[in-house]
């Protein structure tokens, strides 16, 4: 999908109102960069195929102002990308930045964008199209900027399934959701059943998103969303998901654990299969929580576990 087009790379001019960034990702960090982008950019991400060095991920951020902004945007950009390269222990690779013209281009790509089943059983619309629901479907209103990036990839969909088929056997419970982004995940749990949902992001910016998604889907009764870390959050949980990575889940084992009632559920995902996945489960397993399903998708894996009692 080309959506933009315009001018010289670097090269600002009269009348300019895009930037157009562009970072090349390596396969396994697809959805943690687009993620990231499509919630600093809220106005959309755009994958192309594959190269041999990465894969390019271009988001697409409004210039209300002047060449400041943009120079604010950039800096800030860079700082929250070698954030996120540095937890895979990798070097952030340098923006391609481009600037471009197009008063249309907001609105231009929703020819595109139409309501899909991200899993089965769970439809994402954006707001301009109607929908008609099926018997036993679920919607969840999102637009590009929010939905793009999220949801679509592998890592997100078999949490999304893992999520569904616990909360289906479990017939509710109070659930939390660690680093809950665009609030997809947190979300599901309530129109799949959850009693309640806490939903927490240590990103202000995720945390702003995720709250105008829940009351625009009209879960605010459902859901509370914070920016509290995962150390102040009291109490326990039937089911607890965390969509992140490898090292981070490693890190966090102790305090997700912690916060399961005997018997509950944790959906881990972001992590990929073979070493990564089998570590995990170690780490996982001398907490007292064992495996008892698991997807596959591509080079990724979702882990359902549950802790003994």
């Amino acid at each position: 999908m080309n959506m933009a087009g315009g001018k010289g790379r670097d090269a600002a001019g009269a009348g300019d109102n895009w930037l157009k960034i562009t970072v090349l990702a390596p396969p396994h960090m697809v959805e943690a960069v687009s993620d990231l982008l499509g919630v600093l950019s809220g106005a959309g991400v755009e994958l192309r195929p594959g190269q041999q060095r990465g894969v390019p991920i271009s988001a697409f951020f409004h210039l209300a102002g002047d060449g400041d902004e943009a120079s604010q945007r950039i800096k800030e950009l860079e700082k929250r990308l070698g954030e996120l390269f540095d937890l895979y222990g990798l070097t952030a690779p340098v923006l391609e930045k481009e600037y471009f013209a197009d008063q249309d281009w907001a609105t231009s790509w929703q020819e595109y964008f139409h309501a899909f089943a991200v899993i089965p059983g769970l439809i994402i619309r954006p707001s301009w199209e109607p929908y008609q629901a099926e018997e036993g479907e679920r919607v969840i209103v999102m637009d590009p900027g929010q939905a793009f990036g999220t949801g679509q990839h592998a890592s997100t969909s078999m949490a999304l399934e893992l999520v569904r088929d616990s909360l289906r056997e479990m017939g509710g419970g109070r659930v939390l959701d660690v680093g809950c982004g665009t609030g997809i995940l947190a979300m599901a749990a309530a129109l799949f059943g959850a009693d309640s949902v806490l939903a927490i992001d240590n990103d202000p910016e995720a945390v702003r998103v995720a709250s105008e998604n829940i009351a625009i889907n009209q879960l605010e009764q459902r859901i509370r969303v914070s920016g509290r870390d995962l150390q102040e959050i009291e109490g326990t949980f039937d089911l607890i998901s965390a969509n992140i990575v490898h090292n981070v889940l490693v890190d966090m084992a102790p305090e997700l654990t912690a916060r399961l009632v005997p018997g509950g559920r944790l959906v881990l995902a972001g992590i990929l299969s073979g070493e990564q996945e089998e570590n995990i489960i170690r780490v996982y397993r001398v907490l007292g929580c064992s495996p008892v399903a698991r997807r596959h998708t591509d080079e990724w894996t979702g882990l359902l576990v549950r802790k003994s009692g």
